[in-house]
């Protein structure tokens, strides 16, 4: 079995922005797998964080 880490793949390389190696990354394994994400913020957002979470919050809740 292949034990090297694996990586997503998009369907349009040249859409895909890499981050750079020293950007903080968070962690995760579950099982055998490992995740690593890198956090990108956008220079051209109009949207905080907090008006972000809020947004997602009330479209959570017109679901339920």
């Amino acid at each position: 079995m292949n034990r090297e880490p694996r990586t997503m793949q998009a369907a349009d390389a040249a859409t895909v922005s890499r981050a750079p190696e020293n950007t903080p990354a968070m962690v995760k394994k579950i099982g055998k797998t490992t995740y690593k994400v890198h956090v990108h913020f956008s220079n051209t957002s109009t949207e905080t964080m907090s008006d972000k979470i809020k947004r997602m919050l009330k479209n959570e809740i017109q679901r339920m």
